[in-house]
C-alpha cells in the first residue's frame, strides 16, 4: 500500500476540561420562558410568527420556545428546522442546487411572516448568516429575528441577537458546551477550556 492510499488522520481536537457551569436545567428553563415572553411582546401576536431551529441544538430549543409560547397564549406557533450546511462559508461548496431547492423543513410559507431563527450559541455570527441565506432562498419573510440561548461574543460579522438567554463573556480559546436532555441526557451550559 502506497502512502497515497492512506488517508490522513483528521487533526486531533485538544482535550477540554470544564472551567465553569453557567446554567443548570432550571436556569435554561427560566431563560426560555423569558425569551418566549419577549418574542410575544415584540411581535404583538402569534398570528404571523414562525420558529425555525438551526440543527442541531437549535431545534430542541425552538421546540421548547414553542411550548412556552403555547403555555402563555394557548396556541403553538408553526415550528420547523433550517439546515444551513449548504450555505456555510467554512466548508467547500459542492454542487450548488437551483433556486427552488431548500434545505428547510418549513411548516408554512415564510413569505410575509415574522421568522425567529433559533440557535444554541452565537459566536462569530457565521452560522446566523448562513441561516439567513437559507431562509431567504425559501421565501421573503416580513422580518428575520434571532434567538440564542447563549451569546458568547467574538463576532466576525455585524450580527446581533434579538433574544438572548444569557450573555457569557469568553476568551477565544474557550468552548461553550450546551447540553440538552433531548440530545445529551441532561440540561446544562458549561464553559470548557483546553486541559493542560
Amino acid at each position: 500500500m502506497s502512502r497515497r492510499d492512506v488517508s490522513p488522520e483528521p487533526p486531533r481536537q485538544p482535550a477540554l476540561r470544564e472551567k465553569a457551569r453557567v446554567m443548570d436545567a432550571d436556569g435554561i428553563r427560566r431563560a426560555i420562558v423569558r425569551m418566549a415572553h419577549e418574542i410575544l411582546e415584540r411581535n404583538k401576536s402569534m398570528e404571523r410568527l414562525v420558529l425555525l431551529g438551526i440543527p442541531s441544538r437549535g431545534v430542541p430549543i425552538a421546540e421548547r420556545l414553542a411550548r412556552a409560547i403555547e403555555a402563555i397564549e394557548g396556541a403553538r406557533p408553526p415550528l420547523g428546522a433550517l439546515d444551513i450546511a449548504r450555505h456555510r462559508d467554512d466548508r467547500p461548496r459542492q454542487g450548488r442546487r437551483g433556486p427552488d431547492a431548500s434545505d428547510a423543513t418549513l411548516p408554512v410559507s415564510v413569505a410575509g411572516r415574522h421568522v425567529v431563527l433559533v440557535d444554541d450559541v452565537l459566536f462569530t455570527g457565521r452560522t446566523a448568516r448562513a441561516a439567513m441565506d437559507a431562509l431567504i432562498e425559501a421565501g421573503r419573510p416580513a422580518t428575520i429575528q434571532l434567538a440564542v440561548l447563549i451569546d458568547r461574543g467574538h463576532r466576525e460579522l455585524p450580527i446581533r441577537p434579538d433574544y438572548v438567554g444569557k450573555n457569557v463573556p469568553t476568551s477565544a480559546r474557550e468552548h461553550v458546551a450546551v447540553r440538552l436532555a433531548e440530545s445529551d441526557g441532561r440540561d446544562e451550559v458549561v464553559i470548557e477550556e483546553p486541559a493542560g
